[in-house]
């Protein structure tokens, strides 16, 4: 097994890393024609291998295997290691899907850019698989900087005035959420000596016994912020919206499908669920910023006219959803947040695909000028309505089971009130969204669109896998839950 084990993660750190210095050695004319089919490649395997690592936890009734690349783990105790447990390899998962979805669209938007492009998902890659698999905090911030770098290049990849006011905002935000990290790291470390996540959840289930537990609060506070602003949560969103618009098609599908949950989201899931899960205080914060992320996102996103940033508001909206389940502090809670992070990386994708396909045949994503696509367009048509009714926690789609479990926690965390305004949000996302229907496949037809058909197969194909997904989810579910009640998870 821990050879098995062994040879998949490989796959997760070696492979992007194997592929980004072949495609250097080998230079742009060489590999320019063959670089997106090189990335379909990468995010299959990604799957597959993610896929068969959970099979592998569960058969051998695993919490976590731990592994190296490049040194021996066991030379000291001291020395850092790499951990993949069920929420990093699901995370993995996510990662791969969201790939391979932007690498299928990118084929007929990126225009002659392939190469770069594909280096630079592949730099993405491998910092969002560092951030699901590193066991400490600094390793963290280090794959979070190569998170953040990457997708600032790939915002601005079209050096257009937009592209670049997207990028210089983005770049911005995330240079202030690093200061805030980094300075809540050096706190920590200064009133502990360690920065590892198992020593830190050891110290802090004593936290009575700290030397100075005000300083020590202080620089969580600077970590909530810094990773608050991270995930895009109110008020720390403003670059958020910019950015997924200005972006380029693909871009935008890999920002709102997975980016930034993987650089802000995964961070506050492993800091409240493993680390702080006993500090009310904390846990509060969160829980006051998700709830206003959630209405504000929600309201927001009734009112704007691009298809993009309506997808943008909405995802500050369903990001507050999974923060709101971790800060539960129960296994319920837990799980909830975990598959609505999986749900939300399935059905955002969807949708800003589902954007990319309009854009590409329309020439626009201004929902004013856009009507009657449903007879031109009608896969993106359906897929968009059934990831709708997802976003929307509509049954039996996966992402009605996912927000209903955050609730039930919620409500059995004694918070009736918030568990009920958080249902009510959820009419607000029914609101937007059949605004967006209407105006783009369901309204009165537009003449000047009269020309327009489906959009190519890589759209397509996309739109119908990961559709099956969010159905075939859905169905299952109740048997996942049954799954882990048996295992005692439940």
């Amino acid at each position: 097994m821990a050879a098995s084990f062994a040879t998949l993660m490989y796959t997760f750190m070696g492979l992007p890393l194997l592929v980004i210095l072949v495609f250097t050695l080998l230079g742009k004319k060489l590999v320019e024609k063959w670089s997106l089919i090189v990335g379909y490649i990468v995010g299959i395997i990604q799957m597959v291998a993610a896929i068969v690592a959970l099979v592998l936890i569960w058969q051998y009734n695993k919490e976590s295997i731990n592994f190296t690349q490049f040194w021996n783990m066991n030379i000291n105790e001291n020395v850092s290691y790499f951990s993949a447990d069920v929420f990093s390899l699901i995370a993995l998962f996510c990662v791969g899907m969201v790939a391979f979805s932007a690498f299928l669209t990118a084929r007929t938007t990126i225009n002659g850019r392939a190469f770069n492009f594909t280096n630079l998902v592949m730099v993405l890659i491998l910092g969002m698989n560092g951030v699901a698999l590193v066991t400490d905090l600094f390793s963290l911030y280090v794959f979070l900087e190569i998170t953040g770098i990457a997708s600032f290049v790939l915002i601005a990849l079209y050096r257009n005035n937009t592209g670049l006011e997207g990028g210089f905002k983005y770049l911005v935000m995330s240079a202030i959420a690093s200061a805030f990290i980094l300075a809540g790291l050096a706190l920590i470390f200064m009133n502990t000596g360690s920065l590892r996540y198992e020593n830190i959840t050891a110290i802090f289930s004593a936290w009575g016994d700290l030397s100075n537990p005000v300083l020590v609060l202080v620089a969580f506070i600077f970590l909530i912020i810094g990773f608050a602003i991270k995930a895009g949560l109110v008020p720390f969103h403003g670059w958020l919206p910019d950015a997924y618009q200005s972006a380029p098609a693909p871009v935008s599908i890999l920002l709102g499908g997975i980016v930034t949950k993987m650089a802000g989201v995964y961070a506050i899931i492993r800091l409240l669920g493993d680390w702080l899960t006993s500090q009310s205080v904390v846990n509060t914060s969160f829980m006051i910023l998700a709830m206003i992320s959630i209405f504000y996102g929600a309201i927001a996103a009734v009112g704007q006219k691009d298809f993009k940033r309506i997808l943008a508001y909405s995802s500050i909206s369903q990001i507050g959803y999974i923060v709101l389940g971790i800060t539960t502090g129960s296994i319920i809670g837990y799980v909830g947040a975990v598959f609505h992070f999986f749900n939300h990386a399935t059905f955002k994708t969807t949708l800003f695909v589902n954007s990319a396909a309009v854009e590409q045949q329309t020439g626009t994503t201004n929902i004013e000028e856009l009507g009657g696509l449903q007879k031109q367009m009608p896969v993106t048509a359906v897929s968009s309505i059934i990831a709708f009714l997802s976003t929307a926690g509509i049954p039996p789609l996966a992402g009605f089971w996912s927000k209903l479990l955050i609730i039930i926690a919620v409500w059995q965390a004694d918070g009736a009130v918030v568990a009920s305004l958080a249902l009510l949000a959820s009419l607000f996302t029914a609101a937007y969204f059949l605004r967006l229907q209407r105006h783009v496949f369901f309204g009165p037809y537009e003449e000047k669109l009269a020309e327009v058909k489906e959009a190519v197969c890589g759209f397509r194909l996309t739109e119908i896998i990961l559709t099956v997904i969010t159905i075939g989810f859905g169905i299952l579910f109740p048997v996942l839950l049954l799954l882990l009640q048996s295992q005692g998870i439940l």
